[in-house]
């Protein structure tokens, strides 16, 4: 009776920590609107989103205002927060999947993929006077790096830990030297590159949003279902396949569910890191270790996370800092205090 209560104890207690961090979640959002070199008011910025969501009337307010809400922080705000929500759920899929706390979105080379296909784009456009969509091109490639590693890693007819990280370090090497010639070549036209590769929400507008939001929602959901078999391959394959669970068919829909976030995330932000590693890490160390709570309290976490950077990004510089620089600058060193002051396993 006493580990039935412990249990509801500690289900209540991630409810509440969940719904603290949703509540944060919109109180960000509608501050983040209102901020910037435009100063609007919480209650205007809150007015102008309720009334753009239920199609109510805003004569009251002027255009200029509703359209810097609307049009231009609202898409990047959003973008925020589902970045943050892609790749931490991603993060978290990927270190319970290797079996290893130190694994991020990034360890297969998805993010190295889609960086270099959006150099790519970028130099075909500078070169050649094209208009090659960067994020559509980011996400193809994305997909195809995880596919490549996927065939690669399966030859011996099986996926293991070992083959999809070896596989992963391969193919990010290779990518990597595109990525280094890409730039040589785009000679003194470099700096586009530099800045998209850094992880920026600069350019952010409704269709990213509309890419993100269904992706990674329905990716988060299903990782969600299936996660008591994530739990379970935790073990390792030889205990999972004990207690019944098919570990090629679980760790191929984490796969393609941790790549698939990856992908779309990178494809729209560019390559942010730390976000991935940190939020789901940290989780583990001051929570559980269970997935069907470290999912969706790592979207949150990590989505609120996510926005907080973007905005200190857009407020207290005078130039544009890309988000990706911020989170790595102050992600890095938090992650070694927190590392080096947690509990000693």
């Amino acid at each position: 009776m006493d580990e039935i209560q412990k249990r509801k104890c500690n289900r209540n207690k991630y409810i509440m920590i969940g719904f603290g961090i949703f509540t944060l979640i919109i109180i960000t959002l509608i501050s983040a609107v209102g901020t910037g070199a435009m100063q609007i008011g919480f209650d205007e910025s809150m007015g102008i989103l309720l009334g753009k969501i239920t199609h109510h009337s805003l004569s009251g307010i002027k255009e200029n205002i509703v359209a810097v809400v609307w049009e231009i922080r609202t898409p990047r705000v959003l973008c925020g927060l589902f970045v943050g929500m892609g790749l931490s759920v991603a993060g978290a899929i990927f270190q319970s999947l290797l079996g290893n706390p130190l694994a991020d979105p990034y360890t297969l080379g998805i993010s190295t993929g889609a960086a270099f296909g959006a150099s790519l784009a970028i130099l075909l456009n500078i070169l050649y006077g094209l208009a090659l969509p960067t994020t559509v091109f980011a996400f193809g490639f994305a997909i195809l790096t995880m596919m490549i590693v996927l065939l690669i890693s399966k030859r011996s007819g099986v996926y293991t830990t070992s083959s999809l990280i070896i596989s992963g370090i391969i193919i990010g090497s290779i990518l990597s030297a595109g990525i280094s010639f890409i730039k040589m070549t785009a000679g003194e036209d470099v700096s586009a590159i530099v800045f998209w590769i850094m992880g920026n929400l600069v350019a952010c507008k409704w269709a990213d949003v509309f890419l993100l939001m269904p992706t990674v929602l329905t990716a988060c959901i299903i990782a969600y279902a299936y996660a008591n078999d994530l739990n379970i391959m935790t073990l390792g394959d030889k205990g999972a396949q004990a207690l019944g669970v098919d570990t090629k068919k679980t760790r191929l829909i984490y796969m393609i569910i941790g790549s698939s976030l990856t992908a779309v995330c990178v494809s729209v932000s560019g390559v942010i890191g730390f976000v991935g590693l940190v939020v789901p890490h940290l989780l583990r160390m001051w929570l559980t270790a269970d997935n069907r709570v470290m999912i969706p309290l790592s979207a949150l976490f990590g989505g609120l996370l996510m926005m907080v950077a973007d905005n200190v990004t857009r407020l207290f510089s005078n130039g544009e800092i890309p988000v990706g620089v911020l989170t790595t600058l102050f992600g890095g060193p938090f992650f070694l205090f927190v590392y080096f002051k947690g509990p000693r396993r």
